[in-house]
């Protein structure tokens, strides 16, 4: 099935789709990008299902990334020895003395919890099914009273919106897992939690100590991480919009003017950008999307942004591979608008972006099908992204798996790796090879882009080709 499609599905594997046969149907159905999530995997698991990915790959001549996504510094509650159902004005205290749990006390395994919260600070229990206020607090405890009750357990996850807290960027956990996702030559490495562009450049030192060309996701998921998004774009290889915290850290109202305010501020500077969570959320059990869930997903695209994320759709649900076929139906037909244009705000500072917009504006002039490049780094294939080509693929050759895993995010681009590529190769022989491999066809006409080095400058061109 040729996927001529520019926004990226991005799938979440676990146990309905970590094996070789599953995966291939996801990359049939049009899965560009696997997600690891180590919040629930174990390090066999990882290994043996990044092995699946590439075997299915292969098998079908793909080029798909793979994003490890880390755990991050959660809050969880301490273990209860049953439910406790909870009531509108129950009064319940949070505590970081283990020896105090009682009917009425659970345990926090945050050690500086007491130290950050405040007096009237909102508390939110699982992703704000249960919503606290902080009445007084003590050296001990936390006295707080409910105001939306339900049902609480053991280890459920605790918000804390408006409320700075002094976790750790990356927990030990994060780091081992790190480890492995470089180790197993991983796309990209996703952090969870992000609050400022520090956090970002400490899991970039760890990658850098290695050597790695392993890219960074920073996951904006709390009202801080929103405050500072342009540093942290800036230092960011990628940005997804994580709206499962972000949506119980914020006023929900606010939380689509969020999206289109990161997903903005993103295609202003060129950076990839990932809108995630709960877009088919009704399809883990239904064959069928919601209508509400339709639009979301076709606002993410109009907004154009470079991917689409699906999480527990395909990681545990019934019908993981129409999950996809959905999002594909869906993103094919958004695209045939003319989209938000974010991207027209750029403001452009070297020759290599100004190519890429000639590039794009003529392929846009003369509908053609392709632009085809060629990248060793893979700069001049997320510079012709950035600026967005209204219908043509961007079809990127290059020697380097590694620069192929990692382009596979941004919007439009198929990697297309060629062994004995180089700067130099001949233009003809590239088209004749994409023709071979099924990416081009006869009568299509494409534009070609190139930069190469001319004694002690560069030749930039951009050309015209039909497919012969």
């Amino acid at each position: 099935m040729d996927h001529n499609r520019q926004t990226r599905i991005l799938a979440t594997l676990g146990p309905a789709t970590d094996s070789v046969e599953a995966i291939g149907k996801l990359l049939d159905a049009g899965a560009n990008i696997f997600r690891l999530n180590m919040s629930h995997a174990r390090h066999d698991w990882a290994k043996t299902t990044t092995a699946h990915i590439r075997e299915a790959a292969a098998q079908r001549g793909r080029e798909p990334a793979i994003l490890m996504d880390l755990q991050g510094p959660a809050i969880r509650t301490g273990d209860l020895p049953e439910p406790l159902e909870l009531k509108q004005g129950d009064r319940f205290d949070f505590t970081v003395d283990a020896t105090m749990q009682g009917d009425r006390v659970v345990g926090v395994n945050y050690p500086n919890f007491l130290n950050d919260i405040e007096v009237g600070a909102i508390i939110l229990i699982d992703n704000g099914l249960i919503r606290m206020k902080v009445l007084n607090k003590t050296e001990s405890v936390a006295e707080c009273e409910v105001d939306i009750g339900g049902t609480i357990g053991s280890r459920r996850h605790i918000n804390l919106p408006g409320t700075k807290v002094s976790l750790p960027a990356l927990t030990e956990k994060d780091r081992r897992d790190a480890a492995l996702g470089l180790e197993l030559g991983v796309d990209y490495l996703a952090l969870s939690f992000v609050r400022e562009a520090a956090d970002v450049e400490e899991l970039q030192a760890l990658i850098h100590a290695g050597d790695h060309p392993t890219k960074v996701v920073a996951k904006i998921e709390d009202q801080h991480a929103v405050k500072r998004i342009r540093r942290i774009i800036k230092v960011a290889d990628a940005i997804m919009v994580a709206r499962g915290d972000l949506g119980v850290e914020c006023p929900y109202e606010e939380l689509p003017i969020i999206q289109r305010h990161i997903v903005r501020e993103c295609l202003t500077v060129g950076k990839p950008v990932v809108v995630a969570t709960h877009m088919l959320e009704s399809m883990i059990n239904e064959p069928h999307p919601t209508r509400a869930e339709v639009t979301d997903v076709a606002n993410a695209v109009f907004e154009q942004a470079d991917a689409i994320m699906l999480s527990g759709e395909t990681s545990v649900g019934q019908f993981p591979t129409m999950c996809v076929e959905v999002m594909d139906r869906i993103a094919r037909r958004m695209e045939q608008e003319r989209g938000a244009r974010f991207h027209r705000e750029a403001k452009l500072t070297d020759q290599r972006q100004r190519l890429a917009k000639s590039a794009v504006r003529m392929a846009d002039d003369l509908a053609a099908d392709a632009i085809v490049m060629f990248t060793v780094s893979g700069r001049m294939a997320r510079e012709t992204a950035w600026m967005r080509p209204r219908h043509a693929k961007i079809l990127a050759l290059c020697a380097d798996p590694r620069v192929a895993g990692a382009l596979a995010l941004h919007r439009g681009v198929t990697p297309v790796i060629i062994e004995n590529f180089c700067p130099d190769f001949p233009v003809l022989d590239a088209i004749a090879t994409l023709k071979e491999r099924g990416h081009l066809q006869a009568g299509q006409t494409v534009v070609v882009s190139s930069s190469t080095k001319a004694v002690e400058k560069i030749a930039n061109s951009v050309q015209i080709h039909e497919v012969s």
